[in-house]
């Protein structure tokens, strides 16, 4: 009875130890890796708002290009005008840049999108028509008395476009469209001097102004003998820019004396008008191209005459020519 007793006292005693060491031990928990990426949400966190602080220009046409300043731009951040996506330039994070391409004028959003979604507040950004640009007119001189051909005047540039005219000194003149590089005109009659020239687009654009030089100066190319007759004959001026009211200015030597070789120069102004009566020489206007001498000589003995044509009403004269005549 004792020893019965003695034994239940001794596993009374070792109960509890054995259970508890038979009670499963918990895993420790799993050691996180350190260069595991962070979630999508969390990296958005981590990243500055998108915005737009200030845009330069606020407005343009295309082939400009605009620079944007504001804050939390990345290297894959894009630009969008209206529906079109475009790529962006960035400088760092605080500024970028883009071109406007050909889109049709009028009010566009502007916005920022970056590769993480995130979006700009929309801006409005207003395109403007494309400007004609004239660079240069060829020729860029022509002559007062040019003919209907020698006054065609091309002007070079690009932008032109279907129905765009050349203005001259302001006012529209009937125009020739080659391409959207090349346009041409024929130049009104006009006096002398420089004239502007224009080029305005059907939106009524308008491109810089180009000079137009109008040559009125009277040019003397040559001087040749004309028909003969007893008592007068006529000296063939050919030039430019003659006119009606043009005088010729004729300076001759003549012998005083012909043992002593003496001589005195007379010099003497020749017009349209200058004739009274049959016996004094006049000039005949033929063209702005051509006039005539009639020439009174009071011996048939060549001389040394120097001539040269002068416009007084316009202003401007020729050269002086030698020619050798009665």
């Amino acid at each position: 009875m004792a020893r019965r007793f003695l034994i239940l006292l001794i596993l009374l005693v070792l109960l509890p130890q054995v259970a508890f060491a038979a009670e499963p031990v918990p895993p420790l928990p799993a050691r996180q890796n350190a260069k595991t990426s962070p979630s999508p949400a969390t990296a958005r966190a981590k990243l500055p708002p998108l915005n737009i602080l200030s845009i330069i220009p606020a407005q343009g046409e295309p082939g400009v290009t605009v620079t944007l300043y504001g804050g939390g731009f990345s290297e894959k951040t894009t630009v969008f005008l209206g529906n079109m996506e475009l790529p962006a330039k960035g400088v760092g994070p605080k500024q970028l840049s883009f071109e406007i391409p050909r889109l049709d004028p009028g009010l566009y959003a502007l916005y920022l999108k970056r590769e993480d979604g995130a979006t700009s507040r929309p801006y409005n950004f207003t395109l403007l028509p494309l400007k004609p640009v004239a660079v240069s007119l060829s020729p860029d001189t022509i002559y007062a008395c040019a003919t209907a051909n020698e006054r065609e005047v091309v002007i070079s540039g690009r932008n032109f476009r279907e129905g765009s005219q050349a203005i001259f000194d302001g006012a529209a003149v009937r125009t020739q469209f080659h391409s959207s590089d090349s346009l041409s005109f024929a130049a009104p009659q006009v006096a002398d001097g420089l004239h502007q020239v224009q080029v305005r687009n059907p939106d009524n654009t308008f491109s810089g102004v180009l000079g137009l030089v109008v040559d009125g100066r009277p040019e003397v190319t040559s001087v040749d003998l004309g028909e003969q007759y007893v008592n007068y004959y006529n000296l063939v001026i050919q030039g430019r820019n003659f006119q009606q009211t043009s005088t010729l200015i004729v300076t001759e030597d003549q012998s005083v004396d012909q043992y002593m070789s003496q001589q005195s120069v007379i010099t003497k102004r020749v017009t349209s008008l200058s004739a009274n009566s049959l016996d004094q020489e006049q000039l005949l206007f033929v063209n702005c191209n051509r006039v005539v001498y009639q020439r009174y000589p009071y011996s048939t003995t060549p001389k040394n005459l120097r001539i040269q044509v002068t416009n007084p009403v316009t202003g401007g004269e020729s050269s002086v020519v030698s020619v050798s005549a009665p």
